[in-house]
């Protein structure tokens, strides 16, 4: 009888898909007139894990921090390294207002592309942890980048809703964010 209920079980676990699976919850892609912020509102609870991708054109250079669920005290902490060919730098930061999760060139005709991973989202009995990867192409080339973040929102609630901010400056036509819960 128990070979039949594995059968039974692993039937059900493909029909909502297997672990490491990606489902598409939102996608935002910014309209004419730009936005200043992004905002995933409603997120559920189901998924280990929530990354984000997206692709981002601005006219202004921006730490674009990443909030969670309207906070926007200095309850996180961010890293970063990054690199453009020849040379590397690293930076950190705690407290701040959010945490940092890409790379702007400020250029608008090259725009950046991230992911965001947000590790144990819905866990209420840790903090919740970061990481992105972001890059751009810079300007003909000359001044491409790729970052590597890392970060925390030191609070134990589950998030809910994620604001994707370019610190107070506009997000420019096209540029587009997509969230995916991963099972």
């Amino acid at each position: 009888m128990t070979p039949i209920l594995g059968i039974i079980a692993s039937s059900f676990r493909s029909a909502a898909g297997p672990d490491g699976a990606y489902d598409a919850l939102a996608t935002v892609t910014v309209p004419s007139g730009g936005l200043t912020s992004i905002e995933f509102a409603g997120i559920p609870n189901t998924y280990k894990h929530l990354q984000i991708r997206g692709i981002m054109r601005s006219a202004n250079s921006a730490n674009n921090p990443l909030r969670f669920n309207s906070d926007s005290g200095s309850n996180y902490t961010w890293h970063q390294l990054q690199g453009d060919g020849s040379s590397a730098s690293a930076y950190a930061n705690t407290p701040v207002n959010g945490i940092r999760w890409g790379l702007n060139s400020g250029n608008s005709s090259y725009p950046f592309a991230t992911i965001i991973d947000i590790l144990d989202y819905a866990n209420t009995n840790k903090y919740k942890t970061v990481r992105a990867l972001s890059g751009n192409d810079g300007t003909n080339n000359t001044s491409s980048r790729i970052g590597l973040y890392s970060g925390a929102w030191m609070n134990t609630n589950a998030i809910t809703s994620i604001t994707i901010t370019n610190d107070g400056n506009t997000m420019l036509q096209y540029s587009q964010f997509t969230l995916y819960g991963v099972k």
